[in-house]
């Protein structure tokens, strides 16, 4: 099939978010893992709901601190602290234990469709994102590793969007220039970063909110309408 090309550019590439584009997570949290209290509990079986509520909320602070993304352990400490636990090695071990991927993940609904026609037609694809080395692996466990060719992790690179390099691994690992690619992600103000950089950008909405942005962002409903780009 012949590929073409956004009117609003030659656009060759997209560069995909994942958390809240194309996978999250099961039960609505991200962090700590959803499987995070039980593993806790059996432990120490008196924590309450309360005390996991208030360290998990430190956890939040603790990145919301940080401009890359930390190893798993020093975030898992640092809530652990809060619970007035001691990060064993084993709790630590155990935190981190591999589980079936669909036990904490889903892909939305429009991602799998999505991907496959693209890759049809020819459109090459990236991940930017701000998260864990593992992510790769998650993709695969999830059937979509293998659409793209290049990921930028926050974790491996030691930085976090809005920062340019996080943008730019992408797209130099592509051999393309920033005007060439579409970033795409559920943050409006990560996007409109990338436009500031000369990447197109378009916004995710599933749920059809309007963007608070002014100028706005331009925006989606779905993965699906980046098919009538191309």
């Amino acid at each position: 099939m012949t590929r073409r090309s956004p009117a609003s550019g030659d656009v060759q590439a997209i560069l995909f978010d994942s958390g809240g584009v194309l996978m999250r997570p099961i039960g609505g949290r991200w962090n700590p893992r959803a499987d995070f209290e039980e593993t806790v509990l059996a432990h120490d079986p008196s924590i309450t709901n309360d005390r996991f509520a208030a360290a998990i909320a430190a956890g939040d602070r603790f990145f919301a601190g940080l401009s890359s993304t930390p190893d798993y352990d020093d975030y898992h400490r640092v809530v652990l602290r809060n619970l007035g636990m001691d990060a064993t090695s084993q709790l630590l071990s155990d935190l981190r234990r591999e589980v079936p991927v669909d036990r904490v993940l889903e892909l939305y609904p429009d991602v799998r469709k999505t991907l496959e026609e693209l890759s049809q037609r020819q459109v090459r694809m990236a991940v930017v994102s701000d998260a864990w080395p593992d992510l790769p692996g998650l993709h695969a466990a999830l059937g979509i590793h293998h659409y793209f060719e290049v990921y930028a992790v926050s974790a491996e690179l030691g930085c976090n969007k809005p920062d340019p390099r996080m943008y730019h691994h992408a797209s130099t690992a592509l051999g393309l220039t920033p005007t060439q690619c579409l970033f795409i992600d559920d943050d409006p103000d990560l996007v409109q970063a990338a436009i500031d950089l000369g990447y197109a950008g378009r916004a995710i909405r599933r749920d059809s909110s309007p963007l608070p942005d002014v100028p706005p962002v331009p925006s989606i409903a779905s993965l699906t309408e980046l098919l009538q780009l191309f």
